[in-house]
C-alpha cells in the first residue's frame, strides 16, 4: 500500500508539473479575450475533454505503440526523462512560458481544442509522461489509478480556468513566475529520476 501510495504522489506529482494548470491561467485569459462567463466555461470544458481524451488515447496505446516499432520501455523512459528535463529548463528560464504565449496568435475564433487542449494542457510532455507512468503502473488497477490521476489534474485545470480572472489578478506577474520557477525545479528532479529508473532497466547499473 505504501508502495501504490507513492506512485499515485509521484504520477499526480509529475503530471501537475506538466501540465502546469497555474500556468496556464493567463494564456487561457489572453485566448479566451471579452468572451463572458459562460462562454469561457464552455470552452473551458471542451479543452478538458479533448485533452483527456488524447491523453487516455496515448496511455492505453502508447506502450503498444512502442513495443511494434521495437522501442523498449527503458528506452522510452530515457527519453522521456530528457524530454521532461528540457520542458523543466524552459520553464525555469521561461522559455515555456513565451513559447506558449506564441502559440496564442494563431489560435481561432475557438481556442477550446488547439491551442488550449492541445498542445497547451495535453503537449509532448504530458503525452511521454502517461505513457510512462502506464507502463511503471504494473497492474491494471494502477493503469486505471494514473488516468484517474490524469483527469483530476485536468479538472484542477478547469477549475482554475472558471476563476481565472481573480486568480491570475490575486498571483500577478510575478507570483505566476515564482510558481513556474517552483514547479520547474521539481520536475527536473523528476525527469532525472525518469532516467535512472530507465538506464537501471537497462542493467547498466545494478
Amino acid at each position: 500500500m505504501e508502495l501504490e501510495t507513492a506512485f499515485l504522489i509521484t504520477a499526480f506529482a509529475t503530471l501537475f508539473v506538466v501540465i502546469d494548470p497555474p500556468g496556464l491561467i493567463p494564456l487561457f485569459i489572453a485566448l479566451t479575450p471579452g468572451m463572458t462567463a459562460e462562454h469561457r466555461r464552455a470552452i473551458g470544458l471542451r479543452a478538458s475533454i479533448v485533452a483527456i481524451f488524447i491523453l487516455t488515447l496515448f496511455g492505453l496505446t502508447g506502450e503498444a505503440v512502442l513495443n511494434f516499432i521495437g522501442i523498449s520501455m527503458s528506452a522510452f523512459r530515457i527519453a522521456g526523462g530528457i524530454l521532461l528535463f528540457l520542458t523543466a529548463l524552459d520553464m525555469l528560464f521561461e522559455r515555456r512560458t513565451q513559447r506558449r504565449e506564441g502559440q496564442k496568435t494563431v489560435a481561432d475564433h475557438d481556442p477550446s481544442v488547439f491551442p488550449i487542449a492541445i498542445p497547451l494542457i495535453a503537449g509532448p510532455g504530458a503525452i511521454a509522461t502517461m505513457i510512462l507512468l502506464v507502463g511503471e503502473a504494473g497492474s491494471w488497477q494502477g493503469i486505471v489509478a494514473v488516468h484517474l490521476v490524469m483527469i483530476f489534474v485536468i479538472l484542477l485545470a478547469l477549475a482554475l480556468f472558471m476563476v481565472a480572472g481573480p486568480l491570475e489578478r490575486a498571483l500577478g506577474r510575478t507570483g505566476t513566475i515564482v510558481i513556474t520557477r517552483l514547479l520547474g525545479m521539481l520536475l527536473a528532479a523528476l525527469s532525472v529520476q525518469f532516467v535512472i529508473d530507465g538506464i537501471i532497466q537497462t542493467g547498466l547499473l545494478g
